[in-house]
């Protein structure tokens, strides 16, 4: 306790200008987040901490900044850093180089391979780098009985989960008919964070439904895909997160909600972003960014992306600028470029010019590599159950991850004429055998396969193609491979990227990561694919929980029944 004193009591005399601090970045101008204006000043930091803004100049370190802006470092409050296909020590050098010193991620999608061991490896393998994470526990493992996964997080589970140092709350609640419908075991994981955060997932949920869902506990949703469903969950009492993904762009859209009444119960989110996406546009800077574009002012648009999380989340002393406040902070010549040139966390420089100072190495444990129990199957197994009439056929919407439910006449597969392929979804947790067979519109194939073992939010391998041939030739690459992507034409394998950890991750260094990924979406377009961002369109396909049709192991699942059509197609 006295050596807080002490430092406490040193804070204060740098503050009062009676010692110099460590570090003064003078000359500054100071993005106030809490009065929306820009304040000429210096900031001096002591062990970490702002201990004043305004005239000082004394100072063990001194950094003239010559009035470029100084912001708080970004907080990102709602991703999957899985998403990435990133280890965490790699997405923790790509995000901290593009401002994002903080966040909040829902680690379902590794929890849905490994179970808790998962959350284990990411609280531990982050606890020494300069990115302030913090976990929710999983609510959805998995996300429905509509689907097979490699682990189930029970209410015990859960429970025990939310003890863990560094878990926070309770992940969103994506199983919304079961909060609606009274499942015990839904209930049950909200009853154990009730004195926590608890996230929303409830896409289309309005009226009387969502009243229940927001009585329940439930303090945001990241879903909206319309202003007025945005509108109607704000004045519901919902802090709406404006997401802004590698798939799921919603800020044009959502953006008009952010208004002088409404901007401290809103802020943005990336939820899913590639880590081409990371490396080329950037992370919540690209939202940012975005969103000033787009007309909204930049004070705003920074307090959206810093203080509103922070507040929400519970971060302590972050997300401003302000004495006592960790000097979590970002240097920039223009607010509406918003090039990141300096990022500190805790005082200390960790990238600078968009590259990261620290180095990081490997750490997943051999378990997170083991994640491929595929049974056997042949060429037969890829059959569809064709009926008679018109057949279910999921229809892509560009740039969202909900889904249309088609209905067309089925006369051949593929039918490329009308660009109607087929989809397969096969188990690869516990060599079930399972197979879910479907069709798909949208992609554009003119021939091969694409075929991936990220398929949210169970993770089984999803493929689709032009013939079951190449179907098969682009699972059994994933398999080989221990989980990744990989493109299939004329019976060759045209390109692959390995993501052994979980399926999911790769162990690889992020530039090395990227270059794999970029030839591989080369490689595509080689298919004659049209969909935008074909691979991470193809991921949402097999997430039942998202509106209006996809595929899992199991089957077609009709999201507004919550329940399989039949029997495959």
């Amino acid at each position: 306790m006295s050596v807080n004193i002490e430092k406490l009591n040193r804070r204060i005399k740098v503050a009062r200008r009676e010692a110099p601090a460590d570090l003064l970045l003078q000359n500054a101008r100071v993005v106030n987040v809490f009065n929306g204006e820009i304040e000429k000043a210096s900031v001096a930091i002591c062990d970490g901490i702002i201990a004043g803004v305004g005239e000082y100049d004394a100072a063990a370190e001194i950094i003239d900044l010559e009035g470029r802006f100084l912001l708080p470092g970004f907080i990102d409050g709602h991703t999957h850093i899985e998403s990435s296909m990133l280890d965490i020590g790699e997405y923790a050098r790509a995000v901290t180089a593009r401002g994002t010193t903080g966040l909040v991620t829902d680690l379902h999608e590794l929890v849905n391979v490994t179970g808790i061991e998962g959350i284990r490896y990411i609280l531990e393998a982050s606890r020494h780098l300069p990115l302030d994470i913090k976990v929710m526990a999983p609510s959805c493992v998995p996300a429905t009985h509509l689907e097979s996964s490699g682990a189930v997080l029970d209410v015990d589970s859960v429970t025990d989960v939310l003890k863990m140092p560094g878990v926070i709350g309770l992940g969103e609640m994506m199983n919304f008919p079961g909060v609606l419908f009274g499942d015990s075991q839904v209930l049950g994981k909200v009853t154990a964070a009730a004195d926590k955060i608890i996230d929303g997932h409830a896409p289309g949920v309005t009226g009387f439904d969502l009243n229940a869902y927001a009585g329940a506990g439930i303090g945001s949703d990241h879903e909206s895909t319309r202003l007025a469903e945005a509108s109607e969950k704000l004045a519901r009492g919902l802090h709406i997160m404006i997401r802004e993904g590698s798939t799921e762009k919603n800020l044009e859209e959502l953006l008009p909600l952010v208004t002088a009444q409404t901007s401290r119960r809103c802020m943005f989110v990336v939820d899913d972003r590639s880590c081409a996406d990371l490396k080329r546009d950037g992370d919540m800077d690209a939202i940012v960014r975005k969103a000033i574009r787009l007309g909204l002012d930049p004070v705003t648009a920074i307090q959206l992306a810093t203080l509103n999380p922070a507040e929400y989340f519970g971060f302590k002393q972050v997300g401003a600028i302000a004495p006592g406040y960790r000097a979590n902070l970002l240097v920039t010549d223009d607010l509406r470029v918003l090039d990141i040139k300096q990022v500190f966390f805790n005082g200390r420089l960790i990238a600078n010019d968009g590259q990261a100072l620290f180095e990081v190495t490997p750490k997943a444990p051999e378990a997170l590599r083991r994640s491929m129990q595929v049974k056997p199957f042949d060429r037969k197994s890829l059959e569809p159950d064709l009926r008679d009439g018109p057949a279910p056929v999921i229809g892509l919407v560009p740039g969202q991850i909900v889904t249309r439910y088609l209905k067309e006449k089925i006369t051949a597969i593929p039918d490329l004429n009308r660009d109607i392929l087929k989809m397969v979804v096969v188990e690869r947790h516990h060599g079930t055998g399972n197979i879910g067979i479907g069709l798909v519109k949208g992609f554009g194939l003119s021939g091969g396969a694409l075929a991936s073992s990220v398929a949210h939010d169970s993770h089984n391998i999803i493929c689709v193609g032009t013939s079951d041939e190449e179907i098969q030739k682009a699972v059994q690459e994933v398999i080989r491979m221990g989980g990744g992507l990989t493109v299939v034409r004329d019976g060759k394998v045209l390109a692959s990227l390995a993501l052994p950890i979980a399926g999911l991750m790769s162990d690889r260094p992020l530039d090395e990561v990227v270059a794999g990924f970029e030839h591989l979406e080369a490689a595509a377009l080689l298919t004659g694919v049209s969909a935008p961002a074909p691979f991470a369109a193809l991921s949402f396909l097999a997430l039942p929980v998202i509106p209006e049709l996809k595929l899992t192991d199991l089957g077609l699942v009709d999201v507004g029944a919550f329940a399989l059509i039949g029997k495959q197609v």
